[in-house]
């Protein structure tokens, strides 16, 4: 079946469709799959290149100096000096070598090369070599060659384990649990509440509670960060409450989630079936029993829909647990974690790389477990109103 063929059965917009999601899907996926793979790479080859190349064998130029002269021995009319360039225990296979550091693979490995004044090298793959002179080595100083070396790939946890007990990214991880969990539950908790009540129930200034709500969606989190905090230290001080503490951030994510939820969840459930509401009604149900054993379990598609976004915003969070939780080392989330990482260790990859991919791996579960009702839930959420 020719190309032609091919994008008239699919048709031409469905096909742009397709190519134009494939390239946000690879743009997505490819710094993920960086990340990764740079935080299992050996740290020397991370240097030297990209992840990219970090399942083939990487090439790295080394200078070193042979045995020295004193071990030399005589065969016929030449000196020779024999050893291993990788005595030292490193290892990996040479594949050129040099005398000048201008052109550090000027001889193909295996292949002897003429230094001049009776001089000769050879230097094997397996790292074995023989440098051999007419002359006596006696008095001079031990050779320096340079050495183009390919390593084979290495894949460590060791990247991980300096991450999760020596940086303190350990007890970050478990301050953003600590931290994204309940702000995540508490406004779906109240925000269902209060969007079957909007829905269902009739009572005197639904439609300017409505209103509010759809009002404060679009205020600036910066611009009542401050007024929260002036508020929360005030009730702090008047009833001797701790300032830094979990249940300041919880609350205070709870305060920031709740306009988006409970309009989410209120267009959802009102566009949920009348007949059934009323068949509940009938039968003598009350709201609370209507809401446990027939709202939530229809509403779950939105629930976790806007739990996916309210688990990112918070895991995510750097400026409101900064300000709500404190700056201390114990007392830090992943991203200040991280973010601490970066002045301190700016030039270290594999520590970076790591913690980043620590940093991603609990919003990456959670959007794949719940991935397919995201859609489903905003749509219907979008179209639908009472």
């Amino acid at each position: 079946m020719s190309i032609a063929t091919r994008i008239r059965r699919v048709g031409l917009p469905r096909l742009i469709v397709h190519i134009s999601v494939l390239f946000v899907v690879l743009l997505w996926l490819l710094p993920t799959l960086g990340i990764l793979v740079s935080s299992l790479r050996d740290k020397d080859q991370l240097v030297v290149s990209g992840w990219w190349t970090a399942f083939s064998s990487s090439s790295q130029t080394q200078a070193l100096r042979l045995a020295d002269p004193a071990t030399q021995k005589q065969e016929g009319d030449r000196f020779i000096i024999a050893g291993n360039v990788f005595e030292n225990g490193a290892g990996g296979k040479v594949s050129a070598f040099g005398v000048r550091v201008q052109d550090p693979e000027a001889f193909p490995a295996g292949e002897a090369a003429d230094l001049g004044d009776g001089e000769s090298l050879v230097i094997n793959e397996d790292g074995t070599y023989q440098y051999s002179k007419n002359a006596s080595f006696e008095g001079s100083r031990a050779k320096r060659v340079y050495l183009a070396v390919a390593t084979p790939p290495i894949f460590t946890l060791d990247n991980y384990r300096t991450v999760l007990a020596s940086e303190g990214i350990g007890q970050s991880f478990v301050n953003s649990l600590t931290v994204a969990i309940p702000a995540t539950v508490i406004p779906i908790l109240i925000a269902a509440f209060a969007a079957y009540a909007l829905s269902w129930m009739k009572f005197t200034g639904r439609s300017l509670i409505i209103a509010m709500v759809v009002g404060l969606i679009v205020v600036p989190l910066q611009m009542s960060l401050i007024p929260l905090l002036q508020l929360y230290n005030w009730i702090g001080n008047v009833f001797g409450v701790p300032s830094k503490t979990y249940a300041g951030i919880w609350l205070a994510h709870t305060a920031f989630g709740l306009p988006l939820a409970i309009y989410l969840l209120r267009n959802y459930i009102a566009g949920l079936p009348k007949e059934i509401i009323e068949s509940a009604r009938v039968d003598g149900a009350s709201d609370f029993e209507i809401f446990v054993k027939i709202v939530l379990p229809l509403s779950f598609p939105a629930l976790a829909s806007f739990s996916i976004f309210q688990f990112l915003w918070t895991w995510n969070d750097l400026l409101v647990a900064m300000v709500f939780l404190g700056t201390q080392k114990d007392e830090l989330v992943l991203t200040g974690a991280l973010n601490a990482l970066l002045g301190s260790r700016g030039g270290n990859w594999e520590i970076l790389t790591a913690s980043a991919f620590v940093t991603i791996v609990v919003p990456l579960c959670v959007f794949f477990a719940l991935q397919r009702y995201l859609v489903r839930g905003l749509l219907t959420g979008s179209v639908k109103g009472g």
